[in-house]
């Protein structure tokens, strides 16, 4: 029986975090954690979230370690400094890696450590602190949730964790907080929407209610995506991507993800690949290898970005949809892996296992189209 689960309270639309500290005090919160990075931190949009919160009644604390892909380092001088202020709720306010970490000190607030123990799917056995995620990106879904990406340097691992109590209290997806971001970072993370959405709609797990929010996610982003590139301050672009990621989130933490971003994390592992951008660089040719296992879906992906309505056969209008994406890909200039820097000798001795890797993840189960060791090792090649 498929289950469906997001946050209690989700808070859109321009302005909406303005919103999060009555909210918060109206559920008995006195003392906000806020999780983020310094390049937000310093943001008048970010200043003006925390002022909201102080105006609402909470004392907050704040904490500006996350400075990348959340490691175990992090987390745990994120978790010290919670533990520290007293907090009685956790906010992440940020990209993916802030609302990550957050998720992780709440977690580690009511259990016992380290977060290694508890990779995989749901492997957390208590509860966890309050937290809150506030988007300040367009795309990483993180805010409604129930997975997190922690690295662990030593291993040189991207371990991921799955379980319903990752899932936050609170999501707010304020697209005032994304106006300006800038355009490398506006396709990296309006891309990770693409895939969220269109993985969940093709996943083997996808549900009704999944494929509605997938198709609505791929439309806005097909209307919105280039222009937010193009026009950083475009509030009305910002706004439909905003909406998009939120739509994206919901589907893929109920319907799941697949090949994508099963191949993007060992990228991400092996050569420091940001998360999104490793899906940018993916997609088209991934989608190229899936689309005859899922005509029949791709061509609604197809017509949901606004090309082959009236395509002759399902095979047409899934080769639209590699088309599609493959020309929108283009338009938001996304690298190849070469262009990203990334050596070829270092690459070709990785490839395998990234593979393995990749496998190893569980997305590429519920891919529509089964991915072996040596077909996922000639999409990676393809992607150079």
């Amino acid at each position: 029986m498929p289950e469906f689960r997001v946050p209690s309270l989700v808070l859109s639309g321009a302005g909406c975090a303005l919103a999060l500290g009555p909210a918060l005090a109206a559920r008995g919160y006195r003392r906000a954690y806020v999780v983020s990075d310094p390049n937000v931190l310093a943001t008048a949009s970010a200043q003006a979230v925390i002022g909201g919160l102080h105006d609402a009644g909470l004392d907050v604390a704040t904490h500006d370690g996350v400075t990348a892909e959340p490691t175990l380092d992090m987390v745990e001088s994120a978790l010290a400094g919670f533990q520290m202020s007293g907090g009685d709720v956790v906010i992440g306010l940020g990209g993916g890696s802030p609302m990550d970490t957050a998720k992780v000190v709440a977690v580690l607030a009511r259990n016992p450590g380290p977060f290694t123990l508890y990779e995989g799917a749901d492997k957390i056995p208590g509860g966890r602190a309050p937290v809150v995620c506030v988007a300040t990106s367009a795309g990483t879904g993180s805010e409604v949730t129930r997975y997190v990406t922690v690295i662990d340097p030593a291993r040189d691992r991207k371990m991921q964790f799955s379980d319903w109590k990752l899932l936050p209290d609170v999501a707010v997806a304020d697209p005032q907080l994304t106006v300006g971001l800038p355009p490398r970072y506006t396709v990296s993370t309006g891309v990770d929407a693409l895939t969220h959405a269109v993985e969940a709609y093709v996943s083997k797990r996808a549900q009704p209610l999944t494929d509605t929010l997938a198709l609505s996610a791929i439309r806005r982003v097909g209307q919105s995506l280039r222009t937010a590139y193009r026009e950083p301050e475009n509030l009305a672009a910002r706004a439909e991507m905003s909406l998009a990621a939120l739509e994206a989130g919901m589907a893929f933490c109920n319907a799941s993800v697949a090949l994508v971003h099963g191949m993007a994390r060992p990228l991400g592992a092996h050569f420091g690949v940001p998360h999104g951008l490793a899906n940018a660089v993916l997609l088209a040719r991934v989608c190229a290898f899936s689309a005859p296992a899922a005509a029949a879906r791709y061509a609604d992906v197809a017509a949901a970005l606004g090309h082959a309505a009236g395509a002759a056969s399902s095979e047409a209008g899934a080769q639209a949809a590699v088309d599609a994406i493959a020309t929108l890909c283009a338009d938001l200039d996304v690298p190849s892996l070469g262009q990203l820097g990334v050596g070829r000798a270092k690459f070709d001795a990785a490839v395998s296992q990234m593979a393995l890797d990749a496998i190893a993840s569980g997305s590429p189960a519920n891919n529509p189209r089964p991915a072996s060791q040596d077909e996922i090792i000639r999409l990676y090649q393809e992607c150079f």
